[in-house]
């Protein structure tokens, strides 16, 4: 198996009409797989029955939101880490900083040393026209 990627040309980002275009390789994704079928290979894999994996996820899922809207990060062992990192505008003056110059929140996914290896072991595949 290997990451399927396509090729693309970008212009240079803030340059009236684009400046020099160069052409780039964009990674495309060759399917999805749900929660449910996860669960369903989960179960195959252990004595684990899908329904109670399908639970345990579903209920992890819960507790994270939770602790996370709650400032906490979330540590999966050697699955990673999530994390909430927020985003606002800049101010002249530290005392005009306050919660209401926040613009956005994001989840922040930090791999753990498996998924890191698995990144660095990828081969790839230019998708033919």
């Amino acid at each position: 198996m290997s990451i399927e990627f396509n090729v693309i040309q970008r212009g240079e980002p803030g340059v009236v009409g684009g400046g020099v275009k160069k052409y780039y390789a964009s990674g495309q994704a060759s399917g999805e797989i749900t929660l449910s079928s996860m669960g369903k290979r989960i179960e195959q894999m252990c004595t684990v029955n899908g329904a109670d994996v399908r639970a345990v996820i579903y209920a992890m899922l819960e507790v994270m939101i939770l602790e996370m809207a709650d400032g906490k990060i979330i540590r999966l062992g050697e699955l990673g880490s999530l994390r909430v990192n927020i985003s606002s505008e800049g101010m002249e003056k530290e005392e005009d900083v306050k919660a209401s110059v926040i613009r956005s929140a994001k989840v922040v996914f930090t791999p753990g040393k498996d998924l890191k290896n698995m990144l660095e072991t990828l081969t790839y595949e230019k998708i033919a026209k």
